[in-house]
């Protein structure tokens, strides 16, 4: 072996080495580990930022205070809200960091849409906060694109993320990613038959599947678990990225069967949301508001104070500490 030879192949292991000690969230079979190799059981909410900008502080602080680990930011890349610029999602994660939450950032905009135009400018807009998320790995969490693929549908959804997975590595994002199923979140097929083979696309090894849980993937004890088992029956990890009780005459979620199941299989989970949710859905709020005073709705108590809710089950990341 040459000299040249042998200084490439010593930088190549340096190289390997320095991407190989990254801090950040891992997989370990079905299991989240935080930066510290801990178990990280996610027990958090989802808060609507991109459409109540002014209220950051008051639902940072309210959602801290009711106990929660991790906190689901709804963000805009623009496409059909006012954007998020990096000052503020630079800001929301300082708050998020001052009260101890490890933030999972999602971009909102591809809801229920199946063009893979709409997952890309998701993609894009992570590209755009390249610079403030690198070096956050160990506290911010990437859900790709909410509810991307609103169609029932396996092989195209699978598809899209086969793509812009590896894009995102590309593009040095070493995060814990979170990709939402087929069919709004609510086709958890999606995740049985294709799960393994969008994971494997992934490099890093660090994607989670979520599951939406509302009407149709929720309505009693037998669903639910069923869900939650042939996920994890795939060998790799998976969360309730939300769930609720939908308008009333809607089919009923069974958010008790959620909330226990969970925690005796090790998943974890965001309610959708702290507040904000117009007209109909307002009974998805788990609040009256977003200050530091807030009054939890009858369904807010038995999220956050209930046997099972985050008060109960909810520890702090190791990080932290």
């Amino acid at each position: 072996m040459t000299a040249d030879t042998l200084t490439r192949a010593l930088l190549l292991l340096l190289l390997l080495r320095a991407a190989a000690a990254v801090p950040g969230f891992t997989v370990s079979g079905t299991r989240i580990l935080d930066a510290n190799g801990q178990e990280f059981m996610i027990r958090g909410v989802s808060h609507a930022h991109t459409w109540y900008k002014d209220d950051i502080n008051g639902a940072i602080t309210s959602i801290a205070a009711a106990g929660a680990n991790t906190v689901r930011i709804v963000l805009s890349n623009g496409g059909q809200w006012t954007k998020d610029n990096l000052d503020s999602v630079q800001n929301i994660l300082s708050l998020c960091e001052s009260h101890k939450l490890i933030a999972m950032l999602e971009v909102h905009d591809a809801t229920g849409n199946d063009s893979q135009e709409t997952l890309e400018n998701a993609v894009n807009y992570w590209k755009e906060l390249r610079d403030l998320l690198i070096g956050k790995e160990d506290r911010v969490i990437i859900n790709i694109a909410n509810e991307w693929f609103g169609t029932w549908d396996t092989a195209g959804w699978a598809d899209g993320y086969k793509v812009v997975i590896p894009e995102l590595r590309n593009a040095g994002l070493e995060h814990l990613l979170v990709v939402d199923t087929a069919g709004y979140g609510q086709y958890p097929q999606a995740i049985f038959e294709k799960g393994k083979e969008v994971f494997q696309t992934d490099l890093l090894a660090r994607t989670v599947f979520s599951i939406h849980m509302y009407e149709y993937a929720a309505t009693d004890v037998t669903m639910i678990k069923g869900n939650i088992d042939s996920a994890l029956n795939t060998g790799i990890p998976v969360i309730i990225g939300e769930f609720g009780d939908r308008k009333p005459e809607s089919q009923h979620v069974d958010i008790d069967t959620i909330m226990s199941y969970t925690r005796e299989k090790s998943v974890g989970w965001l309610a959708w949301s702290w507040y904000g949710n117009g007209n109909d859905e307002s009974i998805l709020d788990l609040t009256n508001g977003p200050s530091g005073d807030y009054s939890l709705t009858n369904v807010g108590s038995q999220i956050v104070d209930s046997e099972n809710g985050i008060r109960k089950t909810s520890t702090i990341c190791s990080i932290f500490n």
